[in-house]
């Protein structure tokens, strides 16, 4: 049975995922309240399976999951969310992410997921798909994404209040390099405030409201 890793910040709902999972036979291996412990847990435990919520602290699981897939190719990821914004999921796909779940189908689809990823297949809640399929039909391609992997990062702990200081020790950075990219985001997104790109953050599912 598939060893699993659990990534969420809320306590009572990995609790209830865990009994889930364990419930179904599989081994709960270890479990992380923000993104930055995902990707230490997975690089240390070797999960078959890592299961991320996409809006956690610190590191959010989209990226998480592209980080913990750079460091082992074999572990398979997925996603539980809220969000069902069309670019969103493209991402995730594109990142080699093999399940995306609504958090409102979770509970349902989580097992037969996890089983359906273990055989090589990616697993789709019936709500993504049908997000990708009416974005199909409608535009040729999504969203781009205007930010890299770092910026992104960077934005995250902004919005979650993090002071320049406390980003480049996070990232291990110098200071100036952190205000650098806080500079290089707000051009980018054309953005000149911190509440803007709080907002932002928002928008895009880095942090919740």
């Amino acid at each position: 049975m598939a060893r699993i890793l659990l990534a969420d910040d809320h306590q009572i709902v990995r609790q209830g995922f865990k009994a889930l999972l364990e419930q179904a036979g599989f081994t709960v291996v270890g479990e992380a309240t923000n993104g930055r412990q995902a990707v230490e847990l997975a690089g240390r435990l070797k999960p078959d399976i890592a299961v991320l919520d996409l809006v956690m602290p610190l590191l959010n699981g989209l990226d998480a999951g592209r980080q913990i897939l750079s460091l082992d190719q074999g572990i398979r990821v997925i996603l539980l969310t809220m969000h069902t914004e069309e670019y969103q999921i493209v991402a995730a796909l594109r990142a080699g992410i093999r399940g995306y779940l609504l958090k409102t189908q979770a509970a349902e689809d989580l097992v037969q997921a996890i089983r359906e990823v273990q055989r090589g297949e990616v697993y789709l809640s019936p709500g993504v798909s049908r997000v990708l399929v009416e974005g199909y039909v409608s535009r040729p391609g999504a969203e781009a994404q205007p930010l890299t992997a770092r910026e992104r990062e960077v934005l995250q702990l902004v919005a979650e209040g993090k002071t320049s200081k406390e980003i480049a020790s996070l990232l291990d950075l110098s200071v100036k390099t952190a205000e650098s990219y806080r500079s290089r985001i707000m051009e980018k997104l054309d953005i000149h405030d911190t509440a803007g790109l709080v907002r932002y953050a928002i928008r895009h599912g880095f942090i919740e409201p």
